[in-house]
């Protein structure tokens, strides 16, 4: 079971759901239970949120499955789409040390007072 899914609609606000099982390529659609609204209320179009609910994949923009939602398994991302892809051994590149500090960036005050104008 993965909880708290959030599920993108097409022209619909996000709702969140337990799925049954992660979404695979060979789906029709997703199935899932426990709909409820970002702030955690029932949908008007919904009857009973413990329902069984399918969504046809062509009616969602997109699924958030949030880290560690699926239980039993690592919470990182399982894909790197980061350019680069993998070291050539199927696993993703290992992360940069998090020790090293980020640049300070430099306001430019030029472009600054051109937005000010605009």
């Amino acid at each position: 079971m993965i909880r708290n899914a959030v599920i993108h609609i097409m022209n619909e606000q996000p709702l969140l759901a337990d799925l049954f099982e992660a979404p695979g390529p060979g789906d029709a659609g997703l199935r899932c239970t426990n709909l409820r609204t970002l702030n955690g209320k029932r949908p008007v179009f919904v009857d009973d949120s413990s329902s069984v609910f399918f969504f046809p994949y062509r009616n969602i923009r997109f699924i958030e499955i949030p880290a560690g939602a699926i239980t039993g398994t690592d919470p990182r991302p399982a894909l790197d789409l980061r350019e680069g892809g993998s070291d050539g051994d199927g696993r993703p590149p290992a992360a940069p040390p998090p020790d090293e500090p980020e640049p300070d960036l430099e306001i430019d005050e030029d472009f600054l007072r051109r937005i000010r104008e605009v």
